[in-house]
């Protein structure tokens, strides 16, 4: 009988070092993480920031995320459940969608900065690739930087997770991309067709699907769009709808979000007021147990 060599003995096993628990839930890319954390010993404990981008089957979810030794803390965040109230309501799961969250998290985080005025990012998107730059202005502020962080999603061309980066680069981030990963990019011409990217971002594609499903299956197409069909959104509608959200998205310039937010605003009652409100509702609960007896 030929001898065996015992490779994995007790010596192995008292080395044998256990994979963080992220790591074994399969939920972490430490070897990403690692990069996307670590910060210069010169830059004096001040944060790196992330542009955190997640899917689930119902929306996306864009967050800004500093790490410390404590955890990740969320500076920002938005999701495409917000949509509705800029006048989307269909498809909050795709590349549009994704591309509306990015700009919404962006303006948002700029605002609580205070360099919203300074940094307006792109009114009127066109498909180019454009980056945020800083304002030549004497001592102005440089503008707000982070990194993409995909998570465990693959990074193939076209991604959604890339039109949340383009929304947040369009609403005034500075984000170190480029144009290889976005819809429209030719790889062996090496450059970007900017009608095609133009397209997803305001809903062409869907718009397209719409039209082609329509004449090639029409029960189909009934099923899969019976939302639209219910809100009368055709796929002439689309453009129109998205262009208008864009612009609705808060705190542009020239738009005076003060009286829209005081609407959802409750307004702290007094003494006097309280002391008031609790009668009448005694007097309210007493005559109605009056007609009782």
């Amino acid at each position: 009988m030929p001898f065996v060599k015992k490779v994995k003995s007790g010596a192995y096993f008292s080395r044998f070092q256990v994979k963080y628990r992220r790591r074994r839930e399969g939920k972490t890319d430490y070897y990403a993480r690692k990069r996307l954390v670590t910060q210069a010993k010169n830059k004096y404990n001040a944060p790196k920031y992330r542009l955190v981008v997640r899917f689930t089957n119902r929306e996306v979810i864009v967050q800004i995320v500093y790490a410390r030794l404590q955890g990740d803390f969320v500076f920002c965040a938005a999701r495409s459940k917000e949509l509705p109230r800029y006048g989307i309501n269909h498809g909050l799961t795709n590349w549009t969608a994704a591309y509306a969250t990015g700009l919404l998290c962006a303006r948002r985080a700029l605002t609580k900065l205070g360099l919203a005025d300074k940094y307006e990012g792109v009114a009127e998107p066109d498909g180019t690739l454009t980056m945020t730059e800083a304002l030549e202005e004497e001592d102005a502020p440089r503008p707000f930087k982070c990194y993409l962080d995909v998570g465990l999603k693959r990074t193939s061309t076209g991604s959604r997770v890339f039109g949340a980066l383009k929304g947040a680069s369009d609403g005034g981030i500075f984000i170190p991309h480029n144009d290889k990963r976005f819809p429209g990019y030719d790889p062996e011409a090496k450059e970007l067709d900017a009608e095609v990217l133009k397209k997803y971002i305001f809903g062409g594609h869907v718009a397209e699907y719409m039209e082609s499903l329509e004449e090639e299956d029409d029960e189909r197409f009934k099923k899969q769009f019976s939302t639209y069909l219910a809100d009368g959104i055709g796929s002439e509608d689309i453009e129109e709808i998205y262009t208008n959200a864009y612009a609705a998205i808060p705190y542009r310039k020239g738009q005076d979000w003060s009286e829209e937010s005081k609407k959802y605003m409750t307004v702290k009652l007094t003494h006097a007021q309280r002391k008031a409100r609790i009668q009448e509702k005694i007097e309210a609960f007493q005559a109605e147990h009056a007609d009782d007896e």
